[in-house]
């Protein structure tokens, strides 16, 4: 029962701008990281950025400095905001999280998004 929703994809020239959102729904212990990955075809899905529960934050080097990772009051949602965009950046964007399920548990689970396409171009 516990879901990501993606929104927020589109179609952009270079040099242009999207806003991606992700909600969890449903009920977890707690969360543990949440962030974005990408997936071009006949590419390996990769790491565009992560932000734990302390706030801390990581980026892929493609896309230091202009990409912004944040989470909402709630600490529920994820956004992404994609700024400076290049041909290079078209890809399939997943929500991904790392949560615990209850407190009883040791074993972290992993949550993955339906894919949001974000296509770039001339």
């Amino acid at each position: 029962q516990v879901q990501l929703v993606e929104s927020g994809g589109g179609s952009v020239h270079p040099g242009g701008s999207l806003s991606l959102s992700c909600t969890l729904s449903g009920s977890v212990f707690r969360v543990v990281a949440m962030g974005w990955y990408r997936q071009a075809p006949g590419k390996e899905r990769e790491l565009v950025a992560r932000i734990t529960s302390g706030g801390s934050t990581d980026y892929a080097d493609s896309v230091k400095g202009r990409f912004t990772i944040s989470r909402g009051d709630t600490k529920d949602t994820v956004y992404l905001q994609v700024n400076s965009l290049k041909p290079e950046d078209t890809a399939v964007y997943y929500c991904h999280a790392n949560v615990y399920a209850s407190q009883s548990t040791y074993s972290v689970l992993e949550l993955w998004g339906q894919g949001t396409l974000v296509n770039v171009y001339s």
